[in-house]
Parts: structure tokens; sequence; C-alpha cells
């Protein structure tokens, strides 16, 4: 028997190889396993199916290990990486990457150790100082990785200095398989004596009578225990715990074991502890969202995906919680998604009290054991749960799926960019639901163009929310012209006289403000005043951004950094300033304007890691936090019940965007940001301060008229032929030569149209031409929307391959960005 495997490379087909005698019946579809794939490296693979076809004209390897008793994929998760292969034109390969955890991925690293052989003493005076500093490190390291002798070296360019180390038999290259999942443990603790067996312990305790901390130790071990109450048997006692409760050191609790008094053990403990039993605190729904909640499940006889637009602060989340309950209570589980770590932080608090430990939060900040704890929990779960995530937990091993939750449907952060597969986990999401036969809820205040219009052409149910829960009322929003401002010389820095104003009420009054600004970092541009000398990123086509925490300049693309010169490296004068703003210098402007408030920052910088996201939520949601400066995070579903006042700080990098989307993605951020004030009582006031005050698109955020935004985009969409009209692939090339990347565009460029005519915009460069020293061309591809795309992708894929042997598209990187957000 044969098994076909998917191995996690950027590969388009699968892998055969042969099943050993000893494996037979034990490797099926979904198995995890061990392969070599090339002379030397191993890789974890999925089975992706068994046969008996023995494959002609090559030696078949047979499987190198089966890792698991049981398959740690389902049938279903790989039609799903098959749709999203094809679909995103994407290798498969790609797919089983970005969908299993790194944990079960073990993967072999190679390993550089002394040939036994070697005569070292013969080598004296025959090789280089650096050399020797190899060998001897090898030497006492007995095996160490290539980036390990980097390290402990210093010796740049190691690679090449190691091949005439191989060449000469001094040195052997060797493969090493990573186990990179190791289940967390505890040290365990129990008496070496039968469960039971008084007399025994009678006559331990008569032999530890001299030792007053050993008799400690043993009472405290009977009592947390309940060994002498407990009919069903012991319960089991943590090292660590018995230890704070005796007073008893380590070292006494050591002696008692090699003494044979106790035996300690080590348990594998699961991370999450999920129990059943009836959901508790289901929050009382208005009468409003009593009836909205009635027709989703009306809805839900007649459609699979259903669109609830509800305006910001309407009560989405309570609604959720009626149709996750629903869902439990039908013995199905329930997929939460939302577009932002963030966001995962207030959900977690609000849904753990209601559903308790059937809650699981799945996303990129936890470790890999944590990802692979929920993995195989959602695998073998007997009871349904409720799984938050943001887009990766679509890939997580469903069975019984009830229903799938998308909050804040219309974001952009959906959509995966970098590096493929470069998948939409809302669609994605729905297609999932349609092959386990679940239902799909779309919520949002501002929901994508895309979406709205087919909930309005029939093709989604269509359920409105229209206000605010408890009589709260949508803020009112001051469009603040910048340019008056500056004349009359009212604004201070960048704060506009109307927001400083209301601010310093805000605070006054004991109430919080939060500040918008889409730019991290202190400052965004860095130029000399004397020769205009700007730094450029050595590796990107983009200016460097100045942090001054760090005293960087830094490049947000690769992460490049430089210090800040004390002098313009052109013309050697102290002339080199910082200009505009970005979230640092407002945070440290704000403190400027306003000394005695409270303020946090929450953007990138500041949320490295898990826990940062919680802290400062938590904080600002106790009011240990006056002001809050933030980037787009701020603008995405989060609910703070004492902010009023919300600034806009500058609404035109948002309006001012080459981009047919640029008008829905401004609209949606500043609607969505303005929805954060005024969720309460007390009404708030959004200050949007821009140098285009009468742009349409604030003159229906000022109106909170969603209705009239999407009438005029999609009449123009349907002029210009753009989404939902159309269907967009974006066609990448790169190069780290600029002259053959462009040649490579135009012929895959002049090969498109051929096929497809006017369909094919460009080539042309992209709004960032060079990306980590690779230079970039791109190609619209824009076909109707009727068309089929298997056809179109079967097409693309048939051109690459008949063109694949021209020497300007080989040294090309070709990509695709299938319906781009």
């Amino acid at each position: 028997m044969f098994a076909e495997v998917i191995l996690p490379l950027p590969l388009y087909s699968t892998f055969t190889y042969s099943i050993p005698a000893e494996m037979s019946g034990d490797v099926v579809v979904g198995s995890r396993v061990l392969v070599q794939f090339g002379m030397r490296k191993f890789y974890t693979g999925i089975v992706a199916c068994v046969h008996p076809n023995r494959p002609e004209g090559y030696d078949v390897k047979p499987l190198a290990g089966l890792l698991d008793p049981t398959p740690v994929v389902r049938r279903s998760q790989l039609q799903l990486w098959d749709w999203i292969s094809q679909y995103y034109l994407c290798s498969v390969g790609d797919v089983f990457k970005a969908a299993v955890p790194t944990g079960l991925k073990p993967e072999s690293t190679t390993q550089i150790s002394l040939n036994p052989e070697a005569d070292l003493a013969d080598l004296s005076g025959n090789i280089s100082e650096k050399d020797a500093v190899i060998i001897q490190l090898v030497e006492s390291e007995k095996k160490v990785s290539i980036g390990d002798i980097e390290k402990a070296t210093k010796i740049k360019n190691v690679t090449a200095r190691l091949r005439p180390l191989f060449e000469k038999g001094i040195l052997e290259i060797s493969e090493k398989v990573v186990e990179r999942y190791k289940p967390k443990s505890q040290k365990m603790v129990r008496l070496t004596i039968a469960d039971g067996d008084h007399d025994a312990l009678h006559d331990l305790m008569q032999k530890t009578t001299r030792s007053t901390r050993r008799e400690k130790a043993i009472i405290a071990y009977l009592d947390m225990s309940q060994w002498l109450t407990r009919r069903e048997g012991p319960l089991e006692v943590s090292r660590e715990a018995l230890i704070e409760k005796s007073g008893i050191s380590a070292g006494i609790l050591k002696a008692m074991e090699d003494a044979g008094i106790f035996e300690v053990y080590k348990k594998v403990i699961n991370l999450f502890n999920t129990t059943q039993g009836d959901p508790v605190n289901i929050p009382t729904l208005s009468d409003a969202q009593q009836t909205a909640l009635n027709s989703i499940m009306d809805e839900f006889k007649i459609h699979d995906t259903v669109l609830l637009h509800g305006v910001t602060g309407s009560g989405k989340t309570e609604i959720y919680s009626h149709v996750i309950d629903s869902s439990l209570r039908a013995n199905k589980s329930v997929l939460f998604l939302v577009p932002e770590i963030s966001l995962t932080t207030q959900l977690t608090d609000r849904l753990r009290r209601i559903f308790g430990e059937r809650l699981l939060v799945y996303h990129s900040k936890f470790s890999d054991n944590e990802r692979v704890e929920v993995w195989n929990k959602v695998m073998r779960a007997q009871e349904p749960l409720v799984i938050l995530g943001t887009r990766s937990a679509v890939f997580l091993p469903f069975s019984r799926l009830g229903v799938i939750i998308i909050d804040e449907e219309h974001e952009a952060s959906y959509k995966q960019y970098d590096p493929a597969p470069r998948y939409n986990a809302r669609d994605t999401a729905i297609v999932v639901a349609s092959m386990l036969g679940a239902k799909v809820l779309l919520g949002s205040a501002t929901p994508a163009i895309d979406t709205y219009y087919k909930a309005l052409n029939n093709k989604y149910g269509l359920v409105t929310l229209s206000e605010r829960f408890e009589g709260a009322t949508l803020p009112d929003v001051e469009i603040v012209d910048m340019r008056d401002q500056r004349k009359r010389k009212a604004n201070e820095g960048i704060f506009s006289g109307p927001l400083r104003l209301a601010t310093r009420n805000a605070l006054d009054s004991r109430k919080q403000t939060l500040l918008f600004q889409n730019r991290r970092g202190f400052a965004p541009y860095v130029v000399c005043r004397n020769c205009g000398w700007t730094p450029k990123c050595v590796n990107c086509d983009v200016s460097l951004v100045y942090h001054k925490y760090s005293d960087l300049l830094r490049c947000h693309y690769c992460g490049y950094s430089i210090p800040r010169p004390a002098l313009c490296p052109a013309c050697e004068e102290n002339s080199v300033e910082v200009y505009g703003y970005g979230t640092e210098r407002i945070a440290e402007e704000t403190h400027n304007v306003f000394p005695d408030a409270r303020i946090a920052r929450m953007d990138l910088d500041t949320t490295r890691n898990k826990d940062s996201y919680q802290e400062i939520i938590e904080e600002f949601s106790a009011h240990k936090t006056d002001i809050l400066v933030g980037t787009q995070m701020l603008s995405k579903g989060l609910d703070f019940e004492n902010v009023t006042i919300v600034g806009v700080l500058n609404a035109d990098s948002l309006l001012n965007f080459p981009d047919f989307r640029a008008a829905e993605r401004a609209f949606n951020m500043l609607e969505q940001v303005a929805g954060r004030a005024g969720r309460r009582a007390d009404k708030g006031t959004v200050f949007i301060q821009t140098t285009d005050p009468s742009n349409p698109v604030l003159t229906h955020v000022k109106a909170h008229d969603y209705d009239s935004f999407y009438k005029e985009e999609i009449a123009a969409r349907e002029r210009l032929s753009y989404p939902p009209f159309s269907k967009i692939i974006n066609i990448y090339l790169k190069n780290k030569d600029p002259k053959a990347v462009d040649e490579a565009a135009f012929l895959f460029a002049a090969a498109l149209r051929n096929v497809f005519g006017a369909r094919v915009l460009g080539p042309e460069k992209p709004f960032v031409s060079r990306v980590a020293t690779w230079y970039l061309q791109s190609i619209m591809l824009k076909i109707e929307s009727t068309a089929s795309m298997k056809k179109v992708k079967h097409i693309l894929r048939t051109l690459f391959e008949s063109l694949a042997r021209d020497p300007r598209i080989k040294s090309s990187m070709i990509y695709y960005d299938v319906d781009p957000a």
C-alpha cells in the first residue's frame, strides 16, 4: 500500500510513499507521518489518501514514522485545503503550513559534527584561524546547528566556510528531527503504600516520629488527597502544592522520595478543563434585540448565511450569545470569529461569564503548545464547545459545528496578505459551514459592500437592528476644518480647538476619550531642513519612521532600523527634524496638553505579546486610564461605557488612498471608531479633523447613514465594473533584478491579453515597488462576476507553465491575490 502525503512546502502536488508492513492498517487519511524529502531532510506530512498503485519511473521511499495513533486532520479539512488551494491559486502545501500549528509539524534540523576519522593533528597550520574556531566548537559540542555556530563564533557567512571543511572530510552533516510540541506536565506525589492499607500507614507514621518535617509532609498529603476518607481513591496532589501546604523544603521531599515514602511521577495536564452543563447568565434582550434574534432564526430556515446589520452599540454580542446558546443546546459547537486579537480580550471575559469553561480561545499570540492543546481539544471533544478566534481558527478540526459567527465581517483583517495562502477568513468560513452543514451569522454596523449587495439580492438573509441598546443614542459627529483652525491659530499642535476643549470637559467630568491616528511610531517623516535628505530603507522603497522610545528609524515593511543621526549624512548639518504624527508622538503631545491625564497607547508597538492587549483594555475599562491613543485597533468592536469623546486626528490619510475600496474603508473605519462614543446613558461626540470637510464620505459619517453611502458606492462600482459586478485577481511578480521583473511582467501581461483582452490592466509598479530587496510589478485581471473561476484559474496555470522556461519568468516569483480586500 502507498500513501499520498501533503508536505508543508510550497508544492502543488502530493508525494507518494510506501507504507511499511509494521504500519499497515494504522496509516489512514489525516494521519501525521514523518517522511524523508530530498537527500537528508525530514518533514511532517499529512496523509491525503491511501492506495495500492505503485508509481512508475522512480523508487518510492517508505514512510519514516507514524507520529500519532489516530488522525490529527479530518477529511473535511483536507477538502477545505483543496478548495483554498484551487480558489486562491496557491499550493496545498502552503495551506497545510498555515492551517496546522507549528507544534504539530516537527521537521529535521541540520546538525554539524566532527568526522571521527578526521586527523586533527595533520591540520595544524593548514587551516585559517576562523576554521580552527569552528572545528574547536564542533569538537566540544559534539553536534551543533549552523545557527548555533554563527551565534557562538560571530563569524559571518558560516555556510561558505563549512563547505570546504565538508569536502576535506573534517566535518559531517546529519539531520535531527525536532519535536516542537511538548505536552505540559506537572510533578505529582503519592505514598508508596497501597491505597486504604491502614496498617502500612501506621507503620510509616511510626518510622517518621523522630522527624517533625517528614511527619508534617505525610499529614499534609493525607489531608490534601483525602486518603483516609475518599471511597473512590485519593485525589492527586502536586509536588508544588504539597511543599507549599506542609512548609517543607524540596530537599526534604527528595529525601523522603529516596527513602521510599513518597513516589514522584509526572502527569500530563490539559490546559482546558471544559465542563458540561447549561449556560448561565444569558443576557436578557431588549424588545428590538429579541425581534432581531427571532428574525435571525427565521432567516436560518431559508438561508444558510444571514447578515445582522446592527448600528454600533446596538448589542449584537448579546444576540450572538443567544445564538450560541441555541447551538450548544442542539449539542453543536460554535466558531466565533473576530478580526483582531484585541477583540478577544473583552469578548473572552463576556462569553466566559456565560458559557464557562466551554469557551476556548485560539489566535497567533498563543504559544505553539497552547495552540496544539486547542487543536487536540477540538479534535477529540465529545461535548459542544465555543471557539473564539481570529482568522486562523477556521482551520481547526471541527466536526459537529452548528453556527459560525463572524463579527465585524467587513474588516480587511480577515484577509491574509503574506505569506500564501492569501485567503479571506470570512469567505472561507462560509465554505467550512457549507461542508459541515452549519449556519453563518455575519455581523456589522458597516457591512462590506459585497456582503450587503448579496443580502439585498436575497443570496443572504438580512436582519436590521437600527437602535442602540438601553436607549443610548448615536454620537454627534463634528467635522473640523483644520485649514481654518490653522489660519485662525486655534489649534494646539495636532489638537483642534473644539477637540481640545471637549477633551478637557470630559476629563473634568471624569469621562474618557479615545484618540485615533492610523499611524504608529513617533513621526512618519524625517527630513533635513537644510538639504532635504530623507532616510530610506535599504531593502524597501519607503521612508523610515522615527520611533522616539527606541530612538531608531525603522522600516514598517521589513524591520530594518538605524539610529537617528545627530547630523545630516548628506550635508553634515545639525538640521535633521521630524514631521508628522504617529501614535507615539500624539501620546507625548497629549500629555503636554493635558498633564493631569492618565494616558495609554494601543498600537502594534505596545501590544507585542498576548497579555499586552488585556492589560491596556482592562486598565481603560477600570478607568485607570483617561485617554487612550491608538491605531485602527480602537475601531473594532471595543465596548467602553465611559467614553464620551472620540477624536479622529487626521481623516485625510484614510480618504486619500489610491484604491477603488478607499471610500468604503474610510467610511467603515470612521463610522466604527465613532461608534465607540456614547454607548451608555451619556451622549457621545466625535470630532473628525480634516482638510477636506466637504468630502462626501464625511457627510455620510456625520449622518450615520450607511444606506445612502451604500447606494452611492454601489452605483460607482457598477459604472466602473468593480466588485461585486466583477471578480479581481491581482497578479504579482517579484525579482531581485528590477529589469528582469519589468520584462517578466510585460511578457506575462501580453500573454494574458491574448486570452483575456481588455480585462487585463497593467503591468504597473505597486504603491510600494520594492519590499525586502525584492522589486515588484503587478497586473490586475478584472473578469465578469458570472465567469467560471475554475476555468480562469486553469488558464492562468496553463499560461504560467507555457512561459516557465523563459529565463525572465523563471527567475521571477509569481503569486496571486484573489479577491483583494
